[in-house]
């Protein structure tokens, strides 16, 4: 998990700004499919006089914080309880059907304000339930529900596969062995005394809390279906930019953007193009941009952030 931070600093602020462009778009239409509490939102808005944002996001709470923050915008700033997922509709419902944008946003990473509150459950930090759910008012699985009723091997493979935990089969033997369990320092507990290896500078619970949240959440799947979305919103001389704090992400957003950025998918030996694929967007960032010593001294949670960029393709927006 990213560190903890003060919720109100957005991460790469200027360099989203830099990549989205709203200074050069000041009627332009802008979407952040985090809102968070807002600050990226705010910063946009208040680059661009004219423009317009609508803000989706999974958490409640994070969107009363949204609101508060961006409520001198007035009518300017749109929000939404949804995740990032249902984009398109909401697109359509705040602009018109087969309206696009002119930049999207996805900040992916998990808030302070998130991990801060024990009820959440996100961090053995504190005493709290096992839920880990963005949205706890929505249905699904919470971490309680992963790590109480799922065998070990499908255990053993989140963790593995999510956290990238080389003890996730000890470990998921641990859980399934001290059932129930109801809190993140009794989970916490059993994944401490069931490690071994070197001593490592990250708590020992680190990873496998970072496995169930992505589980919990379905965070990859969701990065993999929305990207291909938010391509298609793009107005030509469109920008989406997403950043990401760990490497599975990343490597998501990276190989979506080079296969969207490439016009034949071809296997290279083959002598004639018979994929019919074709460019969509161009690669605004070829290596991910990353806060400098300035920005982490500010705001430690920058230190792992990543932003790629693409365009869309075509006539530059007006």
């Amino acid at each position: 998990m990213p560190p903890s931070d003060m919720p109100h600093i957005p991460v790469l602020r200027d360099a989203v700004l830099d990549a989205l462009r709203p200074g050069h778009l000041p009627a332009g239409r802008f979407v952040d499919g985090t809102v968070g509490a807002g600050g990226h939102a705010a910063a946009i808005l208040e680059s661009a006089p004219d423009a317009r944002l609508l803000g989706l996001d999974r958490d409640p709470a994070a969107l009363a914080l949204a609101r508060d923050r961006l409520a001198p915008f007035g009518e300017r700033a749109a929000l939404v309880h949804a995740s990032y997922e249902q984009v398109a509709a909401h697109v359509a419902a705040w602009l018109g059907e087969g309206a696009g944008v002119d930049g999207i946003l996805l900040d992916l990473g998990i808030s302070s304000m998130q991990v801060d509150d024990p009820a959440r459950g996100f961090a053995f930090a504190h005493e709290g339930p096992l839920d880990m759910r963005f949205d706890p008012t929505a249905p699904g699985p919470t971490a309680a529900e992963i790590v109480n009723t799922w065998p070990a091997d499908d255990l053993a493979d989140i963790l593995f596969r999510y956290g990238e935990e080389r003890n996730s089969r000890r470990i998921a033997r641990a859980i399934v062995a001290a059932r129930p369990l109801a809190t993140t320092r009794q989970l916490a507990e059993v994944i401490a005394a069931a490690q071994r290896g070197p001593h490592e500078k990250i708590h020992p619970a680190t990873r496998a809390f970072q496995a169930l949240r992505i589980a919990v959440n379905d965070e990859l799947g969701a990065v993999e279906r929305v990207l291909p979305v938010a391509i298609d919103l793009l107005r030509p001389g469109g920008r989406l930019a997403v950043i990401s704090f760990h490497s599975l992400e990343d490597r998501i957003v990276k190989q979506t953007f080079r296969l969207e950025a490439t016009d034949c998918i071809c296997p290279p030996r083959q002598p004639v193009c018979t994929c019919g694929h074709v460019a969509r967007v161009t690669l605004v960032t070829r290596k991910p941009v990353t806060a400098g010593a300035d920005e982490i001294a500010r705001n430690p949670r920058s230190r792992s952030a990543r932003l790629r960029v693409v365009e869309r393709l075509g006539e530059a927006a007006g």
